[in-house]
């Protein structure tokens, strides 16, 4: 006897009313949230999917497997899921999709930029059928149009971020780095200055335990960095606790994402991101007026003469140095990267001028007298200095770069 064919797709707006029944549907993947361990043995995530029916908010599909690679893996947010025979359910008002996996199937399909209609992923009890191909060729076409509701009061800049908050921030990913125990490490940017915060220390710690330059315990190469924009500020993310030894595969260097409720926080004066189990990941088009407003601002910093000076100094760096080259164009750290002496403490002050200038420079207090024994909160200024590159060794020419602060005093 032939088997029954119920193979009929509902559009999201349709389904959100047929509660507690089996439905087909097909949508484009918006958001991602990072899978987790379930209270029980299992394995779970939540995928939130839209299509031309029903784009905001769009219905939430959740998932449960026996393990992380029995769960839909998608490649990329903004990726097209089929989903056969899924349960549709209500909580608190809201409606979603359930998966179980003892009789629903999924197959994951490239979306935007996808060239055939072959599926990367499917589950066990999926069959497709050649009507496959213009259900997502529908939604591929849909998305060339399609626009987030990117409100400029639903997410936050990196100038506005605020340490121990979720946040949702729309960023783009520079560079992905994996580690030892898949402990990963994203660098993401939008073409803003994060706010400088104090540093609490105590100054004879730092002789022997210097600050950090980067959080990281390995330094990115050289190669990576002269892929970075030269203005902005780059954002460490890495894993929460919660989330360890799971995959972040899907992340592509170059795609935008809106982070929501992703927290930040400040350690040795500099910020990190922290992706945690409640932490989900949103689809954002290259074309969304909210990337080209970033990209067209950082495009406008890079055109203006004081454009590359962080923006928690204006109206002006602090009087501590001056250069006497002034008619040098401002540049960055990360300029200086991709090209190729003065005494700086003007001569040999005398050791209370020098003390003085040295605590300036160190954003300590001018009567602070722990010598360095106690914490203390610090904030250093931002400031003026030319700097030198050269080389020790003609062999390796970049492993020996060194630089050389010159023609600048430390004034005050």
């Amino acid at each position: 006897m032939e088997e029954r064919d119920d193979y009929k797709f509902l559009k999201l707006r349709d389904a959100i009313s047929c509660l507690n029944q089996r439905v087909n549907l097909v949508g484009v993947v918006l958001e991602l949230g990072l899978p987790k361990k379930s209270k029980g043995t299992d394995f779970f995530i939540s995928l939130k999917i839209v299509d031309e029916s029903y784009s905001d908010p769009g219905i939430s599909v959740n998932f449960f497997a026996e393990s992380v690679e029995k769960l839909p893996v998608v490649a990329s947010p903004g990726d097209i899921i089929l989903l056969s025979h899924v349960v549709m359910k209500t909580h608190e008002r809201e409606v979603y999709a359930f998966f179980n996996k003892k009789f629903s199937s999924f197959a994951l399909y490239e979306g935007i930029s996808g060239g055939d209609f072959i599926p990367y992923q499917v589950s066990a009890r999926f069959r497709t059928r050649e009507l496959d191909k213009k259900f997502i060729a529908d939604l591929r076409k849909w998305l060339t149009g399609f626009q987030l509701n990117t409100d400029p009061n639903n997410f936050q800049f990196l100038r506005e971020i605020k340490e121990g908050q979720r946040l949702s921030l729309i960023c783009k990913i520079l560079h992905i780095r994996e580690g030892a125990e898949k402990e990963w490490i994203i660098f993401v940017w939008d073409g803003t200055d994060a706010p400088s915060k104090k540093i609490q220390t105590k100054m004879t710690d730092e002789m022997d335990n210097p600050l950090p330059l980067q959080l990281e315990k390995e330094p990115l190469p050289r190669d990576i960095l002269c892929t970075f924009p030269s203005v902005g500020s780059v954002l460490t993310v890495v894993l929460g606790e919660g989330n360890k030894n799971l995959g972040l595969g899907f992340l592509k260097t170059g795609m935008w994402l809106n982070f929501l409720n992703i927290i930040c926080e400040v350690h040795a004066g500099l910020w990190r991101g922290v992706l945690m189990p409640f932490t989900k990941l949103r689809y954002v088009p290259k074309e969304d007026r909210c990337v080209l407003g970033c990209q067209r601002c950082y495009e406008e910093r890079l055109s203006e003469k004081w454009g590359r000076m962080p923006w928690s100094c204006f109206p002006s760096p602090s009087t501590v140095t001056e250069v006497e080259h002034d008619h040098v164009p401002l540049v960055t750290l990360r300029d200086i990267l991709t090209y190729p002496e003065e005494m700086f403490f003007d001569g040999r002050p005398s050791t209370c001028v020098l003390k003085r200038r040295m605590n300036k420079l160190l954003g300590l207090n001018e009567d602070d007298d722990s010598k360095g024994t106690e914490y203390t909160d610090r904030d250093p200024p931002w400031v003026f200095c030319c700097l030198k590159s050269y080389y020790l060794n003609e062999s390796d020419v970049w492993g020996s770069r060194r630089y050389r602060i010159f023609d600048t005093k430390l004034v005050g």
